[in-house]
């Protein structure tokens, strides 16, 4: 994709952000100072409970109304207001990109998941994965919108391997935005385990196509591997496109299954319909967004 395409998906991308966001509400925060409520104690206006004088409190803080009463000092508490950390995970393999749409699609949600995080004023990393390859990337790479040709260049041995999330150093605390197609093989306990360590919320956009999903192949084909770019000649009946239908739906159920377990939203986001129709028909329901 060329630098203005790129530009034209951001665009799309913002337009969605004043509509719906990621759901940082739904996450206890602690760390540095912001506009979320954590889980201590702080100096918002948000008033939490009362407690003890201490020697050393800040007086501003006392109640004094209280104090006229019964002449006893205690102090208002008001819940912490600290920042949201997020890491943005971005699965550059190429299954991600063959196809226009899709590489399309998977541009915007990347966009989308990162002017979230900083439009709320959130901690952002950005990482990305390409099989057993990564590398981290700055942020400032996605306003240049450099950040897709350092993804489609990340070295890799092994591109068609599962994506090597146990090298990103994911923080604690945080909400672990996975953009993925979760094309790949394997159990998906393993990759969730490592996405919700360390008390992370781990939430999952998923591109996809029609194409792909309900294909409509009947005769000879030469299929192309993604990863790999190798040809494979194939001739396809109606009993194997059936086989098909069946592993692509096994496939997504097992993640659908595992996702619930791990309490970690999964919204599958088509690439055949426009961005904001495709996010509301699954990420808001399955909790992976909320309205803005």
């Amino acid at each position: 994709m060329t630098h203005e395409q790129l530009a034209t998906l951001y665009h799309k991308a913002s337009v969605c952000t004043e509509r719906l966001t990621l759901p940082f509400r739904s996450q206890v925060w602690r760390g540095m100072a912001g506009e979320f409520q954590g889980a201590g104690t702080g100096s918002s206006i948000d008033f939490q409970d009362h407690r003890a004088y201490v020697p050393g409190d800040d007086p501003r803080h006392i109640n004094w109304q209280a104090y006229a009463r019964t002449g006893n000092y205690s102090m208002k508490l008001y819940r912490e207001e600290v920042r949201p950390v997020i890491d943005i995970i971005m699965d550059a393999s190429e299954s991600m990109f063959f196809e226009t749409d899709k590489a399309e699609r998977s541009a915007e949600l990347f966009y989308f998941a990162v002017l979230s995080a900083v439009q709320a004023g959130a901690s952002t990393r950005l990482h990305v994965l390409r099989g057993d390859g990564y590398r981290e990337i700055p942020m400032d790479a996605v306003n240049s919108h450099l950040w897709y040709e350092t993804a489609k260049n990340i070295p890799s041995e092994n591109p068609a391997t599962s994506l090597a999330l146990d090298k990103v150093p994911m923080r604690g605390n945080a909400i672990r935005v996975l953009i993925s197609d979760l094309l790949f093989e394997g159990d998906p306990t393993h990759p969730l385990r490592l996405l919700t360590q360390q008390q992370g919320k781990a939430i999952m956009l998923v591109p996809f196509l029609q194409s792909e999903a309900r294909p409509e192949w009947e005769g000879n084909y030469e299929f192309i591997d993604a990863e790999q770019t190798s040809h494979h000649p194939h001739r396809i009946e109606k009993s194997t496109l059936k086989l098909y239908y069946k592993a692509y739906a096994e496939h997504f159920a097992q993640w659908h299954s595992a996702a619930r377990r791990f309490n970690a939203p999964l919204a599958r986001v088509s690439a055949d319909t426009d961005l904001l129709e495709a996010l509301n028909e699954e990420a808001v329901t399955a909790g992976a967004l909320t309205i803005s």
